[in-house]
């Protein structure tokens, strides 16, 4: 977190836990991570974005919170950044809505026997292009979001396929909530459309492997409001493609031979699966 980072480090009540170990299990084999303290967070979100937002009503921004956009024709401005999700109403209006999304399940689960306050576990198994999250959240609640995912289509219930590692693997608690919803996978085309320049979700998207989400939306916010104060927003495409393109072209080349490698067979998928996380896993050692 340091240099520019420092801004948005979370303080306080936006920190659940301090992450200090990732577990990814790739068929049968571990592998580990270990991240000093104080760089990696399970947030509280919704204290951390008003963190976020009270330190722009510092600097002078005026935040509205009960305006409803209906169409990108609402809109008014030299310049509109979309920070809308996924999926954003400005990207399905003009027809932009075709990157590459996968579909999510998620419980939180309150006393649960697998809270571990400093370790997020992610399980990619032989389920086709699917994995599965613990993640742990509210210590005082001993809570975790568990969690599954689909890259592509499937045929999977996803809610009876959670059901089912939840038994597998013993994991017990009472169900808090449910969420589900769209995730977009690595860079949502285009970035930027005339005068509008697209961040987090609509924009960068995710990279649901390393888990990255809002890091990706704080770094794409960050360089959208470099280019529009600086009176150069035509530089955010070339900005945003030298900061996230080498790992998207990789995890997006992969994601279009999963039906092609699970006709080959279970073993040919979990083999480029364990190729992946192995260099993702050895470039955060080196930094």
């Amino acid at each position: 977190m340091g240099g520019g980072w420092k801004k948005w480090k979370p303080e306080g009540k936006s920190i659940f836990n301090n992450i200090t170990k990732i577990e990814t299990l790739v068929g049968k084999k571990y592998y580990s991570l270990s991240r000093k303290p104080d760089i990696f967070f399970m947030l509280n979100r919704q204290e951390f974005i008003c963190q976020l937002a009270r330190d722009a009503e510092k600097l002078g921004v005026i935040i509205k919170t009960d305006d409803m956009i209906k169409s990108v024709d609402e809109l008014d401005g030299d310049y509109i950044v979309d920070a809308s999700g996924c999926p954003s109403t400005i990207k399905r209006e003009l027809g932009f809505n075709k990157g590459i999304k996968g579909i999510t399940y998620q419980q939180t689960l309150e006393d649960c026997n697998w809270f571990v306050p400093h370790l997020i576990r992610t399980y990619i198994t032989d389920y086709s292009a699917g994995y599965f999250w613990v993640f742990p959240r509210n210590p005082e609640k001993k809570e975790v979001n568990l969690g599954i995912g689909f890259i592509i289509d499937t045929c999977y219930n996803l809610k009876e396929t959670l059901e089912n590692f939840k038994q597998m693997q013993g994991i017990e608690g009472k169900i808090n909530y449910t969420v589900g919803g769209l995730i977009p996978v690595g860079i949502q085309r285009p970035v930027m459309y005339k005068n509008i320049l697209f961040v987090g979700d609509t924009g960068v998207g995710t990279f649901p492997l390393l888990g990255e989400g809002i890091y990706r939306a704080l770094l794409s916010g960050d360089i959208a409001g470099y280019c529009l104060g600086l009176g150069h927003p035509e530089l955010y495409k070339n900005m945003v493609y030298d900061k996230f393109i080498g790992w998207d072209i990789i995890i997006k080349s992969f994601f279009k031979t999963i039906p092609v490698l699970n006709k080959i067979g279970k073993r040919s998928l979990l083999s480029t699966y364990h190729f992946i996380i192995n260099s993702m896993y050895s470039i955060h050692m080196i930094k």
